[in-house]
């Protein structure tokens, strides 16, 4: 399927599928999305050649970088891009995510001459074009890591595609020793052509404003199924999730929309750390079968509240199927008392005007 379409054609069907209208700023990137398509399918086409005659390999296409406002459609376009470019070793992955994982990597080659060359040797080898999600920058210690790690993957033959709420110049505002990262702005600057994406029309708010978030009764997981349909994004994943270092269970998952049940998300042994960590990667969340909870259920209870509170707090957005209202899923015990809290805040977040807000989405 990837192969016999292009980018154009998927961001049309997409947008006639959910009633959407193209805008002038979307379509420059998408324009733009669509050249990097034909340039790598090009590429592909004369480094298979190359190889078979032994001839020089042709240079790579150069990379996007994306960026704009919440809600603006970046992910949307950089996934009906991915979804297309014919290449195998590429990889879609949440900012956030992925320098968690450089983080666990550099300490597995710790102790060798170079440990980010190491590290971004390693990416080459897996991977010839990454596409980041939310790209930013907010702590020091990512600041002084990803310069180099860019440099030294992009040296080894790495592309990358970038979404990010801020332009390059707005990376890390006001942050610790930021003179030392402006390097990496420069480089960004240089081996990415920069796409503002920025117009008056927030589709991920148009489509929360279309579905009903808490679901009661028989048919909710049926509703639920629909409203995935309308939230999600152009690619469904199979990857394994993994939080906290710990691999987590999920029915459906696509872009910044993740599905989970009850009993995988708060039935078992889970931290409100685990939470934060979803937070900061989705912008909406799907939770089936919340049951009736008894005295002895306060565990899961607790748990509950802790997601509540943290998406509340994130602003992501919790689309539920129940077995009953809020406030009769937990009235038994102790603990009782200190659910009314995720009572309060499961209505907060049924109102259009909770639903408007944009996800934090790690401070973005």
């Amino acid at each position: 399927m990837a192969d016999k379409q292009d980018v154009v054609s998927v961001y049309e069907q997409s947008l006639s599928k959910r009633g959407f209208v193209s805008d002038p700023s979307q379509r420059l990137a998408v324009e733009r999305l669509q050249r990097l398509y034909e340039e790598w399918s090009a590429y592909k086409a004369r480094r298979d050649t190359a190889l078979k005659r032994l001839l020089v390999k042709p240079p790579l296409p150069k990379g996007v970088y994306l960026w704009g406002p919440v809600g603006r459609g970046k992910s949307f376009l950089m996934d009906a891009f991915y979804l297309c470019v014919p290449l195998v070793r590429k990889r879609r992955v949440h900012f956030h995510h992925f320098m968690r994982e450089i983080h666990r990597e550099l300490d597995a080659v710790k102790g060798t001459e170079d440990p980010i060359a190491e590290v971004a040797a390693r990416t080459a080898r897996r991977h010839r074009l990454v596409c980041f999600d939310e790209f930013h920058v907010s702590d020091i210690a990512d600041a002084m890591i990803l310069g180099r790690f860019l440099e030294q993957a992009m040296e080894r033959g790495v592309e990358f595609v970038m979404t990010s709420n801020y332009p390059p110049g707005g990376l890390y505002p006001n942050g610790l020793q930021r003179s030392r990262f402006l390097p990496a702005i420069e480089l960004i600057k240089s081996r990415l052509d920069v796409v503002r994406v920025d117009n008056g029309t927030d589709y991920r708010r148009l489509k929360m404003e279309r579905v009903r978030v808490y679901h009661v009764g028989p048919d909710s997981e049926t509703e639920l199924e629909n409203v995935f349909q309308e939230l999600k994004d152009v690619e469904e994943e199979r990857q394994a999730l993994d939080v906290e270092g710990r691999t987590i269970a999920y029915r459906r998952r696509s872009g910044g929309v993740v599905w989970f049940d009850f009993r995988v998300l708060c039935g078992g042994p889970r931290s409100y750390a685990d939470y934060v960590d979803l937070a900061k990667r989705f912008h909406a969340v799907v939770l089936s079968g919340v049951p009736r909870l008894s005295a002895r259920q306060s565990d899961a209870a607790r748990r509950f509240t802790w997601l509540v509170d943290v998406l509340y707090d994130e602003r992501v957005k919790l689309i539920v199927s129940a077995e009953a209202p809020p406030e009769e899923l937990f009235t038994e015990g102790e603990s009782a008392a200190e659910f009314q809290r995720a009572v309060s805040r499961l209505h907060e977040m049924q109102a259009a005007q909770y639903r408007r807000l944009p996800a934090r989405r790690g401070s973005q």
